[in-house]
C-alpha cells in the first residue's frame, strides 16, 4: 500500500482553506474530488504523476514558484513521481 503525503492545514476560515502538502518520493494524496476552486503554489520543483478517472495517468512537472488554478470538481490522486521530496501549498476558495 502506498504511503500518504503529509497535509498540514495552515488556515481554515470563512473565506479560504490553506493546506501545505509534503511528499517523499512515491507518496500520494489518495483519491479525492475537489469541492472548491483552488490555487496551487509549488514550493519545490514538483514531478506530479496524476491518476485520473477511467484509469488514465498524466505527468505534470511544475517548477518551484509556479502558480496555477483549477475549478471545483476535479477528481484525481496526486503522486510524487520524482526522486526528490516535493511540496506545494493549496488555497481552496470558499
Amino acid at each position: 500500500m502506498a504511503m500518504t503525503c503529509t497535509a498540514t492545514q495552515l488556515i481554515d476560515d470563512a473565506r479560504v482553506r490553506v493546506t501545505r502538502f509534503d511528499f517523499e518520493p512515491g507518496q500520494q494524496t489518495g483519491w479525492h474530488t475537489h469541492g472548491m476552486d483552488y490555487v496551487i503554489t509549488a514550493l519545490t520543483d514538483c514531478q506530479m504523476r496524476l491518476e485520473l478517472p477511467g484509469g488514465e495517468t498524466a505527468e505534470n512537472n511544475v517548477a518551484a514558484g509556479t502558480v496555477y488554478r483549477r475549478s471545483e470538481g476535479i477528481e484525481h490522486n496526486v503522486i510524487n513521481g520524482g526522486d526528490a521530496p516535493m511540496s506545494f501549498v493549496e488555497v481552496e476558495l470558499k
